[in-house]
């Protein structure tokens, strides 16, 4: 928006003189007569409603935060299992000691 500075001094000048002539109007007759301030300036039971409702709130945050430390009703831990060593390479077989076994006839089977 381009405006030259003489056009917003204009602008300027006739809203000063306007709100000058404004205050001119105004004059003892139209204002309203000064009340006394109340005794009071809110209600009795703003007070305690205000306490109630943050005691309430520290409340809810003290027992969300003993649930949440707490573990809740969840599904029991899995057990722990042995760590497994890492496989390097090839495995080489163990050898186990071989034993010569006698076969023995079974007694519920017949015989040569």
């Amino acid at each position: 928006m381009s405006t030259s500075g003489t056009s917003t001094a204009a602008v300027e000048e006739r809203l000063r003189a306007a709100l000058d002539a404004r205050a001119r109007s105004v004059g003892p007759a139209d204002l309203r007569p000064l009340r006394p301030p109340a005794a009071t300036g809110r209600p009795r039971g703003t007070v305690p409603r205000r306490t109630a409702m943050g005691l309430l709130a520290l409340a809810a945050v003290a027992a969300l935060v003993f649930l949440a430390v707490r573990g809740g009703p969840g599904r029991p831990a899995e057990p722990a299992h042995r760590p497994r060593p890492p496989v390097t390479g090839t495995p080489t077989p163990v050898p186990s000691p071989v034993r010569p076994t006698t076969a023995q006839p079974s007694p519920s089977v017949p015989g040569p």
